[in-house]
């Protein structure tokens, strides 16, 4: 291959690069995303509770109602104490790090670390404020605060130490026990990582069920996850 050959595909590779970032849709830092939004708390009385497309345009937020067609322009003086909700079906990955397990029978609360992963879906709540951050006198950064709630069900699979203390009768072994999870739980979005309270059932799956004291018995945990979406 001639050296002009090789000139004219790195030309061409160039092209389609600068096609490809060209097309990329880019938001501000500090801006809300372009979407429709609850209006909580707004000083306006006709504005709260609608829900309106926000367009952020940086010295003032450009919203449209869906509904009536109806936009107008909101300067930033006006919409600094406003709170912007909006929410999503959730679809996340958890594991449970621990569990803690009423009393029963002779055995005192427990506290279990075996292995839990679970698939959550739930409802999202996300509240949106913009907050201005004084530098000086004369200048001001806009920032943009945000906060995300959750709750839903989950199922997952996980393990359990069978042994004689933990069924009512002697079976003579010991060993690691699958059992299928399932339950509710609320979570709270830290940005890193997402964090969970949980309430759950647990069912094993072997003949040694019908002796295990905490078969179908309600436990309490903490969801520790990854958001898919």
């Amino acid at each position: 291959m001639t050296l002009s050959k090789w000139r004219l595909i790195g030309l061409a590779g160039t092209l389609a690069l600068g096609f490809l970032a060209g097309c990329r849709v880019t938001v501000p830092q500090g801006s809300l995303a372009p979407d429709v939004y609850r209006i909580i708390h707004a000083g306006q009385s006709d504005l709260p509770g609608q829900k309106l497309y926000v367009l952020d345009a940086g010295d003032s937020l450009q919203l449209l109602n869906p509904l009536t067609d109806q936009r107008r322009s909101v300067h930033r003086s006006a919409y600094q104490p406003w709170t912007f909700q909006r929410s999503e079906i959730d679809v996340d990955v958890f594991t449970l790090p621990f569990k803690i397990r009423p009393a029963q029978v002779a055995l005192p609360a427990q506290l279990n670390s075996n292995f839990n992963a679970a698939l959550y879906v739930g409802r999202r709540i996300d509240l949106y404020n913009y907050r201005w951050k004084h530098i000086s006198p004369t200048y001001a950064v806009r920032q943009l605060q945000s906060r995300g709630f959750g709750y839903g069900l989950f199922t997952g699979i996980g393990s359990v130490t069978i042994n004689d203390f933990v069924t009512r009768m002697p079976i003579g072994i010991e060993y690691e026990g699958v059992v299928v999870n399932a339950g509710a739980a609320a979570i709270y979005d830290a940005r890193i990582f997402n964090i969970g309270l949980a309430v759950g059932l647990d069912h094993l799956l072997d003949g040694n069920r019908q002796h295990w004291i905490y078969q179908q018995k309600p436990w309490f945990g903490v969801l520790f996850g990854l958001n898919l979406n």
